[in-house]
């Protein structure tokens, strides 16, 4: 079990962070959670050997990084040149659960037709606007959105290969069309895309088993499975009680994890991307509370589920306070100081554990 924890963490770059680009360590993952941006921006500078908050808001303002509704579906930092095949596996499937969803907010074929309409003359000529500035867009054209509806009307065109991210506005998200923020995305058939998509799950984030592909991509178990087969002949496995984990077989030695902490954001990949969370000590471990909170940010120690962080940003720097589940020895804590000093770096601010 300890192997597999050691492969995992090497695959999800925790131990080998040696991708030197942000939008290569999202390349590498294929989509990494992000309704928390600042969050997300956290677990993406763990994976390299340096990053800075500024570095990080540089590639997604100029689009080498982008966020969209995605797979499950949630926010999700994407690469531009996959945005399109990724929506081709995830809308079908969500726009089919969701149809009573869009009924409610009274969106039927003509409507979200004028809503696209909308958008594309607002935004035409790489213009990027809010979500205030669609509503008043749509407005223009005679559609009521505001509220759950415009969330609906917004997200409904990302499926669609409308819209997708522009550059922050300040702390504000804005929206661009997809077709002039990503003209070079690649456009796969969707059992092509599937395979790619299997891909890049179980180079990132094996050891891991069908279910969690099947969690993690949003697929249906027959389509998570023809995804797997399909390369099965790449992929390693390992049969632990009834769960098979399979990863794609790498040549670079995966580290030992004793001694390892690391301070992950909240929704992090090493922990939400799994619908079994038990090789990492989820949701709780045998001394842990009932009652933590499992997407806190987290302590992970030796791989494992370990207790909860939390960050308070003053004006003479970071303080980060840590709850651990049991004392940490002399060579954690060693570790868990590095990680501080980590998260001052990536804020560019002195950092205090509290």
């Amino acid at each position: 079990m300890q192997n597999l924890i050691e492969i995992r963490l090497r695959n999800q770059r925790l131990t080998r962070p040696e991708l030197r680009d942000p939008a290569a360590v999202v390349e590498w993952f294929g989509a990494v959670q992000s309704q928390d941006y600042a969050g997300a921006q956290w677990g993406v500078s763990l994976r390299m050997p340096s990053l800075t908050t500024a570095a990080f808001d540089r590639a997604f303002d100029e689009g080498r990084i982008l966020r969209t509704h995605v797979l499950r579906p949630t926010w999700h930092f994407v690469p531009p040149a996959d945005i399109r095949w990724m929506q081709t596996i995830s809308a079908p499937r969500v726009l089919a659960v969701s149809r009573a969803y869009f009924r409610n907010m009274e969106l039927d074929p003509a409507t979200i037709g004028r809503t696209r309409r909308a958008f594309e003359q607002a935004l035409a000529g790489g213009k990027s606007l809010t979500r205030t500035e669609l509503a008043a867009a749509l407005g223009r054209a005679g559609i009521v959105a505001s509220g759950q509806r415009l969330a609906a009307i917004v997200m409904h065109a990302e499926l669609d290969q409308v819209l997708c991210s522009g550059p922050r506005r300040g702390k504000q998200f804005t929206y661009m069309l997809i077709a002039e923020r990503a003209p070079q995305a690649v456009v796969m058939e969707r059992d092509a895309a599937i395979v790619e998509l299997a891909r890049r799950f179980f180079r990132s984030h094996g050891p891991a088993t069908l279910r969690d592909f099947g969690w993690w991509s949003g697929l249906t178990v027959g389509e998570a499975r023809g995804g797997v087969e399909a390369i099965r002949s790449s992929l390693d496995d390992e049969k632990v009680g009834d769960a098979t984990y399979y990863t794609m077989p790498s040549r670079a030695k995966a580290p030992s994890a004793t001694g390892l902490v690391r301070l992950l954001p909240n929704y992090d990949e090493y922990l939400i991307a799994y619908k079994d969370r038990g090789l990492a000590g989820m949701p709780v471990t045998a001394d842990a509370p009932r009652n933590v909170d499992i997407y806190a940010h987290i302590l992970i120690v030796d791989g494992r589920f370990a207790g909860t962080w939390r960050r308070a940003i003053k004006p003479s720097g970071v303080q980060i306070s840590v709850t651990p589940f049991a004392q940490l020895n002399r060579v954690h804590l060693k570790s868990l100081a590095a990680a501080v000093a980590r998260q001052g770096a990536f804020l560019g601010v002195p950092a205090t554990l509290v």
